[in-house]
C-alpha cells in the first residue's frame, strides 16, 4: 500500500500490473481519451484522435521488460462496463533519465487528486527505486489544459518537440494535420 501525503492526494494502493491486466487497461485508457466514454472527463483526445490508445502488444513489452512499470489503481467500485481498474501510469528508464506516459484515470472518477497522487507515485518510483533524477514526459502541444496541469505540479515545458506518429494507427487516427508532442521534463 502507498501512503501519500494531502499535498499529493488521497491514500492510494498502487501495484504493479500483470499480463492479466492488459484487458482491463487497454479499456481504461480507451475510455479516458478516446470516443464518447472519454469525454465525462476532461483528458478527452476525441476531438484530436480516434480509434486506439494503447497497443495491447506494447503494454505488453512495457510490463514485462527491466526497468519498466506499469502502475495500477484498483477501485472497490466497478464502473459501468464492470472494470474495476481506477488510474495506471507507465514510468520506465529511457534514455538516461525516468520516463511518465500512459497515464490515466477512469473519467467518472477524474478532478478527485487520484491522478495527482499515482503521480506523485510514479515519481517516487522513479526517483527511489531506479535513482533517475529527472523524469520525461511526451503530451501533444494541442493538450494546453493538460500541459498547465503538469506544470503546476512542477514539470517545465522544454520546448523539444516531437513529431506525432502519423500512419501508425496503434497510436490513434488523427483527426488533424498538425499534430505534435512537447517534451516536458521535472527534477526530481
Amino acid at each position: 500500500m502507498t501512503e501519500t501525503s494531502p499535498q499529493t492526494g488521497p491514500a492510494l494502493s498502487v501495484r504493479a500490473a500483470t499480463l492479466a491486466d492488459v484487458e482491463p487497461l487497454v479499456g481504461l485508457v480507451t475510455a479516458a481519451y478516446r470516443g464518447d466514454a472519454s469525454r465525462a472527463g476532461w483528458t478527452t483526445e476525441a476531438d484530436l484522435l480516434d480509434g486506439a490508445r494503447i497497443d495491447p502488444a506494447l503494454l505488453r513489452a512495457d510490463i514485462t521488460r527491466p526497468h519498466s512499470k506499469v502502475l495500477v489503481v484498483d477501485d472497490t467500485v466497478r464502473d459501468a462496463a464492470g472494470g474495476s481498474v481506477l488510474a495506471c501510469a507507465h514510468v520506465a528508464v529511457e534514455d538516461g533519465a525516468g520516463y511518465f506516459g500512459m497515464f490515466a484515470v477512469r473519467p467518472d472518477r477524474q478532478g478527485g487528486g487520484v491522478g495527482r497522487a499515482l503521480l506523485a507515485e510514479s515519481e517516487r518510483v522513479v526517483r527511489d527505486e531506479w535513482g533517475q533524477a529527472l523524469l520525461r514526459m511526451s503530451v501533444i502541444d494541442a493538450r494546453a489544459d493538460l500541459i498547465a496541469w503538469y506544470v503546476r505540479r512542477g514539470y517545465v515545458r522544454t520546448g523539444r518537440l516531437k513529431p506525432f506518429p502519423y500512419g501508425d494507427e496503434r497510436f490513434g487516427v488523427p483527426q488533424r494535420d498538425d499534430l505534435r508532442f512537447e517534451v516536458l521534463e521535472k527534477r526530481l
